[in-house]
C-alpha cells in the first residue's frame, strides 16, 4: 500500500465544502434513519449519564445531540473548522451547547494537545478511520491511548461489501478492472480510480476485527449500520408511515446486523472495543 493515500486537506477541504448536507445525512431516507437507530442504539447501551467522552469527526452534531441526551459531557475534536462551527451553531439552537466541554480542531492521528487516559469513553462515528488510509495504525493509538483503562470506544467504519451492496448500480458503472483494484485493496483513491471524488478505505469485517484487536482492543459486538433496508431508501416510505411496522423493522435491524450472514451488508461498520 502506498504510504501517500492519507491527504488531510483533501479531508478538511472535503467537509468543509461538504457542510451543512452532513446534518441532513442520516435522515435523507428511511435507510439512512435506520442506520441511525443502529448507532443510537449502542450509543445508549455504552454510553453513561456523567461520562466525559471524546466524539472525533462530530461533523455538525447528530450524534453530539445524542450523546447530550443521554447525559455525556462532550469535548469534539474534528479537521474541518467548517464542521466545528455548524456543530457549535447547532447546539447553541437545539440547546445541547451545555454538554459540550470544548471543540479542537485538529487530525486524529495526532492529537498530543489531549491528554492520556482522560475520557470514560470515545465516539468516532461516520468513519474518520477510513479517510486516513495508511495513518489508521497511528490514529487507533491515539484513541486508545487517550481513553481510560476498561473504557468503551465506539468506531464506525465504511464498510466494503456493505457499500458494493447498497450502490450497486453507480458501482458497476466503474471498469471492471478498476472495481477489483478498489476491492482488492479496500481503497478508493485516485490511485486505484481516477476518477474518484470520495477518497476512503473500505474496510471488511475480519479486517476491522484484526485492526483492532493489533491495537490490544478487546472487540465487545460488531454491527452492521443497516442490512434489510440497505439499498431500499425511499421504497420504505410506507412502512415509515407506520408506526408499528417501522418499529418492527428497526427491532429486527437491531438483530439482523449482529449477524454474521447479514454483518457485512450495510454501508457502515459498527464496532464497540473495550481498552484492556
Amino acid at each position: 500500500m502506498s504510504t501517500k493515500r492519507y491527504n488531510p486537506n483533501w479531508v478538511k477541504n472535503y467537509f468543509d465544502d461538504f457542510a451543512d448536507k452532513e446534518w441532513d445525512r442520516l435522515l435523507q431516507s428511511p435507510t439512512h434513519e435506520v442506520s441511525l437507530h443502529v448507532h443510537h442504539h449502542y450509543l445508549k447501551k455504552y454510553i453513561k449519564p456523567g461520562h466525559r467522552v471524546l466524539e472525533i469527526g462530530p461533523g455538525p452534531g447528530r450524534f453530539t445531540q445524542l450523546l447530550a441526551q443521554i447525559g455525556a459531557t462532550i469535548v469534539i475534536a474534528d479537521i474541518s473548522p467548517v464542521q466545528l462551527k455548524l456543530n457549535h451553531e447547532n447546539a447553541q439552537k437545539l440547546g445541547f451547547d451545555s454538554a459540550i466541554e470544548n471543540q479542537l480542531e485538529l487530525d486524529m492521528c495526532d492529537m498530543n494537545v489531549i491528554a492520556s487516559e482522560s475520557f470514560d469513553a470515545v465516539v468516532c462515528y461516520g468513519g474518520p478511520l477510513s479517510y486516513v488510509f495508511e495513518q489508521r495504525h497511528q490514529a487507533i493509538n491515539e484513541i486508545v491511548r487517550v481513553t481510560k483503562h476498561q473504557s468503551p470506544i465506539l468506531i464506525g467504519v465504511m464498510n466494503l461489501w456493505g457499500v458494493v451492496h447498497e450502490w450497486l448500480p453507480s458501482v458497476l458503472q466503474i471498469p471492471p478492472q478498476d472495481n477489483w483494484q478498489i476491492i482488492e485493496s479496500g481503497d478508493l483513491c485516485p490511485q486505484t480510480y481516477q476518477q474518484s471524488n470520495h477518497n476512503c478505505h473500505l474496510f471488511r469485517t475480519d479486517e476491522l476485527r484484526q485492526f483492532l484487536e493489533q491495537a490490544n482492543l478487546q472487540v465487545i459486538e460488531m454491527s452492521a449500520s443497516n442490512c434489510l433496508s440497505a439499498a431500499w431508501r425511499d421504497r420504505i416510505n410506507d412502512i415509515r408511515s407506520d408506526h408499528v411496522k417501522w418499529q418492527h423493522l428497526l427491532d429486527m435491524e437491531i438483530q439482523a446486523c449482529q449477524h454474521p450472514g447479514c454483518i457485512a451488508l450495510g454501508d457502515h461498520l459498527i464496532a464497540v472495543a473495550q481498552k484492556t
